[in-house]
Formats: structure tokens, sequence, C-alpha cells
């Protein structure tokens, strides 16, 4: 039986119009109380964990949660995707929480994120020796509805951390390397208290790194990378959606001292189309058609993706009438066939008549009956039942 998703604010305890900062403040409590490394074993306390973190996801991102405020958990498929929130994917605040949790679990996290994240995730990670992986990054972009149809390739420019090439990226001035920190000799983590209760925080001095620079490369002064605009060449398959996401491995930030670069993630944003509307793989289009074609029947062309079709209408086409067009709608992004096109026939009543055209249509009306239009007459026979019930009721 399907369950009914917890309101977010609820899930984290504050109210619609807490701020950022109070947000922040009530995820920092229940991420440390549900913390897996806290609760080892323990599924329910796993499971909070991820549903106060996809809390936290939607409301300290401010266009989410306008989205969020505004409809709901429906708001958030086109965020997440048809499978819902994957913490692996969708969590962007990963080294939020390993700042929120060092002073638990010396600045690394705790051993959670190698399980939930599945050795990636969306923050920097960082070895015993000091490398740390790129971060991964996101970009979102907009395309036709030709290009979701039938696939295409971008070039796009984006300003990306790359390695520094001064220092190879190992951010220290050429002729020097970095050195042993001697407050944590080494470590990355100093250790407070003494006896049973023990806290281990992150080094102040190497901020965890092990190790310091005393003469720091003077092209990235340290970082060991650099702002670079990189060219990049997107695929985009048939079938993309608004909310589709390609993922570019190793095409994120670059690492820090020989770590791994981070993924690039794009995000699809289909723009309306003047012609058709999309529902899932399907097509929709609204065509116009001479009522007088309406009224006798006759073929008329509409316009699919792979050009125009006939279709045969019968005399006497309502408005409104739909026709399917099988596989003539959009391809499935996993490659297994196509959606429909539904066709909707909306008579056009004709404008700018001149002499001819109005005594035909005036020969027409003197001669229509009733039953040429049962619509109609129908609606008329309703209003009067209608009249007839109001004149009772009054007259009591």
């Amino acid at each position: 039986m399907a369950t009914t998703k917890r309101d977010y604010y609820e899930l984290l305890g504050v109210e619609r119009s807490s701020s950022e900062d109070e947000i922040k403040k009530s995820y920092r409590k229940l991420a440390m109380k549900f913390h897996p490394d806290r609760n080892p074993g323990n599924k329910e306390a796993e499971e909070s964990f991820k549903q106060v973190s996809e809390a936290y996801e939607v409301l300290s991102d401010a266009d989410k949660r306008r989205k969020y405020d505004q409809f709901g958990h429906d708001g958030m498929k086109s965020q997440f995707g048809p499978g819902g929130f994957d913490f692996s994917r969708d969590f962007t605040h990963a080294s939020d929480l390993q700042d929120i949790l060092g002073s638990i679990f010396g600045g690394q996290g705790g051993g959670v994120f190698g399980d939930i994240f599945g050795g990636e995730g969306g923050g920097r990670r960082r070895s015993s020796g000091g490398a740390q992986q790129g971060s991964d990054l996101r970009f979102d972009l907009e395309i036709d509805l030709e290009e979701a149809v039938f696939g295409s390739q971008r070039e796009v420019s984006l300003p990306i951390a790359a390695e520094c090439e001064t220092c190879h990226g190992s951010g220290a001035k050429a002729g020097t390397s970095r050195e042993t920190c001697r407050h944590c000799a080494g470590r990355g983590a100093v250790i407070q208290g003494g006896g049973f209760f023990q806290v281990r925080q992150t080094c102040p001095v190497c901020n965890g790194e092990g190790t310091i620079l005393k003469s720091p490369c003077a092209t990235c002064h340290g970082a060991g990378r650099v702002k670079r605009q990189t060219r990049l060449t997107l695929k985009i398959p048939k079938g993309v959606e608004t909310g589709s996401r390609l993922r570019l491995s190793s095409k994120g930030e670059s690492g820090v001292r020989g770590g791994p670069a981070g993924d690039l993630y794009v995000i699809i944003h289909v723009r309306k189309h003047e012609l058709f509307e999309r529902q899932g793989d399907d097509l929709f289009c609204r065509v116009p058609v001479p009522f007088d074609v309406a009224a006798l029947g006759g073929e008329i062309e509409v316009p699919t993706v792979d050009g125009y079709a006939k279709l045969k209408l019968a005399p006497g086409t309502e408005t409104g009438k739909t026709f399917r067009l099988r596989s003539k709608g959009v391809p499935s992004v996993d490659g297994h066939g196509r959606g429909d096109l539904h066709v909707q026939v909306v008579p056009e009543v004709p404008v700018k008549l001149n002499g001819r055209q109005r005594k035909a249509l005036k020969d027409m009306q003197d001669a229509a009956e009733a039953g040429n239009y049962p619509d109609a007459e129908k609606f008329r026979q309703q209003a009067e039942e209608f009249f007839v019930k109001k004149t009772g009721l009054e007259g009591k």
C-alpha cells in the first residue's frame, strides 16, 4: 500500500516562514541524531536520516523551496525524476553534512558516505595522503522540443576548476613541497578529552589535510587549481524530457593533489512548443478545421514529428473529437518504442465573409432544423427544465 510522504517542514520541525539558518540548525540536530554511524544496524534511523536529508536538499535551495511551497511533492518530480529522491544522485549538500558532523567524526562525515554514495557522492572526498576528489558540478541546459525528439549535439563552454599548470596541482611554489603539520602530526585530526569520552576534531591548522604550505604557488595561491573555460560536447539522446539528467563522468572539478575529478551533471529543461504539447512520450496537437469540412466530412493534413499525415474526417465531426496516431510521438529514451500523437479537431468559424458567402450561410440557416444541432437542442431542453423547477419553487 502506497504511503503518503511527510511534509518537509514537518520532517525538519520548522515553520514555513523559517529562515535558511533556522532550517540548517534543525537539520544539523536531526542529522547528528539519525546518522547511521551513531545508530549502527538501525534501518529506521538510516531511513530517517535520508528523509531529513531529502527535506534539507529541497528547503535549503531557494528555487526548489519555492516550487515545493507552490506545488508540494508533485513539484519535486521534475527535480528528482520519476524515481524520486536518490541520496547518491540528488543530495548536493554532502560537504555541508561533513562540516556539520565534523566535530564528531573528525571532519570526514562518518563512514556512511561510502555506503550511501556508493563510493562517489556530492562533496569532495579526501584520502589520508591529502588527495581530494573534485566536486561534482551541475549545469542546467534548455533545449527545444525538436532536440528532445530527434536528439542533438551541443557545444558548451563552462568555467571549471582545472589543475594548475604551474604547480601541477600540488599548490606549492616551484622547488618547495608541502610539510607535515606538526599540530596533528600529519593525521589531519586532533583528539580532545581523555578516558572514556574523547572528541575527535578536524585539525584547525591544516584543516584536516595533514600537511601545510609555507610557500604557496603564485598562480593558484596554494589551491592547486584555477578556474578555466572548458569546452565540452554534450550529446543529447532522443526522448529526454524536463528533469532528465545526463552524467559526464570526470568532467566536473579537477581533483587536488592527485585526487580524481568530479562528475558533471547536466539537467535538461525542454522549452514549451507552439505546435505540440508533451505528456510523457505522447504528443498532443490541436488542429483547426474549416467548419464545412467538419460538417460534410473530408480529408485533412495534420503535422507529426515525421512530416504531414492525412486524416479522414467523417461527416458531422464534433468539436474536440480526438484521433490517435500510433507511434507518431516521442521516441522512448531507453530506445524501446515511441509514444503516440493525439490530434484534437477544432472546427473554425469563417470570418471576413463576402456577399455570396453570407447568402450561402443564410440559406443554410433558413433550411436548418433542430436535429441539425443536437447539442444546442439538448442544452435548450435542460435550460427549460431548470426554469420549470425554478418557477415551481418560487410558487411554494
